[in-house]
């Protein structure tokens, strides 16, 4: 990972479905220090909701998590990345990732269609410093070691950071997801982390692999999680207390850790992103 990248992402950025997102939060988010928003939801390949974004702020980084494979041509995803690097040079990574076979009836050969991806990417002009890949076990966080500036991990407690640092070596980006909800309550704190964990994840094959690759159990992933499953996957509690388990993605390893923080259907995020930057000491 370049130096550059490292101190352009800083430590801390935010997760958000790309329905979910307007170019006002969005510069809401670069007014409260947090160096990076990735949008979610295998946003469209033609990259014009990234292009919104970056309209719509100065500073902050913008990354796709993720660009999904079998959706999006890499050919059209390559054109559009040099449409928006031109335009906002040095401001936008691309994530890529094969998603689930849930997902799609076209799912098959993975790891196979995501190099041959990442390589017609790269043959078309992407960076590899401005490229990285949703990336879970071993074989494709060694993809995104020798290919592309990095990791991207979703869903994934401190101990994956620690593994995924030791495949990766101490060079790529690696910057997991972590869910976190600000409520002293811990019932209904873990209910809320308890929903967004257990549907649809806990239904993805490629998630429970890698959660059972982590030392987690059938019991631990059954009935929506266990109680120690939710508390490893969505920190919760005052905000000084998410921050606090929220650094700990960074003393197993990570570079950058991606925030997602869930709240009541329909509420406002602002007020809680505000929180968790006062607690990290952004603002």
């Amino acid at each position: 990972m370049t130096a550059q990248l490292r101190d352009q992402l800083g430590q801390w950025g935010i997760w958000r479905g790309a329905y979910q997102l307007t170019g006002e939060l969005a510069a809401s988010l670069e007014a409260d220090g947090f160096g990076a928003l990735w949008v979610g939801g295998s946003p469209d390949g033609d990259l014009v909701l990234i292009e919104e974004l970056l309209d719509a702020t100065s500073t902050l980084t913008v990354g796709t998590s993720i660009v999904n494979i079998w959706k999006d041509d890499a050919h059209q995803v390559a054109r559009s990345f040099a449409r928006v690097q031109q335009r906002h040079p040095g401001r936008f990574v691309l994530g890529v990732g094969a998603g689930h076979p849930e997902a799609t009836q076209r799912y098959q050969r993975p790891y196979q269609t995501l190099a041959s991806y990442v390589d017609t990417l790269l043959d078309d002009g992407v960076p590899w410093d401005a490229l990285v890949l949703a990336a879970l076990g071993p074989r494709v966080l060694g993809l995104a070691r020798d290919r592309t500036a990095g990791a991207i991990p979703y869903l994934v407690p401190p101990e994956h950071t620690r593994l995924a640092r030791e495949i990766l070596g101490p060079g790529p980006l690696l910057a997991p997801e972590q869910k976190a909800v600000l409520d002293t309550d811990p019932a209904r704190a873990r209910a809320l982390g308890r929903e967004r964990v257990r549907k649809p994840y806990l239904g993805l094959v490629n998630y429970t692999s890698n959660l059972r690759r982590s030392g987690w159990t059938d019991a631990d992933l059954s009935d929506g999680g266990s109680d120690a499953l939710i508390d490893a996957l969505v920190a919760h509690g005052p905000a000084d207390q998410v921050a606090a388990q929220l650094a700990r993605q960074l003393e197993a390893g990570a570079d950058h850790v991606v925030v997602q923080l869930l709240t009541e259907p329909d509420a406002d995020p602002r007020p809680g992103y505000q929180a968790l930057a006062r607690a990290l000491k952004l603002s």
